[in-house]
């Protein structure tokens, strides 16, 4: 059975920062921190030599063996039986070692509350059968929120 995950459909991106906004607001982030991430390279020119743009999403991807669950020395950093990795703010001490563990340098420390953030799917919304807050906000459709089969 697959998990939940993110589809990005680069072609559809016209990298409007949408999402990063609608995450930031949905969650709170502090200024200066992002639970995802747009990165674009270039301007590259296609086969056409028309001007482009290598685009990339980063958000977490609540990985089959996250490394940054292991990691974590107060048991904070947690796996639910549905896949998704979650942090229990009342455990975390801000070691920052689950960051130092994701491969996708994924979860951050907030200055603010001493606590790690990271990408939940907007758990909340997913409990409720709703989509991320990432994807409602993508004005041109190239996030999609795939549930398990």
């Amino acid at each position: 059975m697959a998990g939940y995950r993110m589809k990005f459909d680069k072609k559809r991106c016209i990298a409007c920062n949408a999402c990063l906004v609608h995450c930031k607001v949905k969650n709170k982030v502090p200024a200066g921190l992002s639970l995802n991430r747009l990165e674009a390279e270039g301007p590259v020119a296609d086969e056409d030599g028309k001007p482009s743009a290598k685009l990339k999403y980063t958000n977490c991807r609540h990985c089959k063996k996250p490394e940054c669950v292991s990691a974590c020395p107060t048991g904070a950093m947690y796996k639910r039986e549905d896949g998704l990795v979650l942090v229990d703010l009342d455990k975390c001490d801000g070691c920052k070692s689950c960051i130092e563990a994701c491969p996708w340098t994924v979860p951050v420390f907030s200055e603010a509350t001493g606590k790690i953030m990271k990408c939940d799917f907007c758990v909340d919304r997913v409990d409720a059968d709703g989509i991320p807050a990432c994807v409602v906000g993508c004005t041109a459709n190239a996030l999609s929120f795939v549930r398990p089969e």
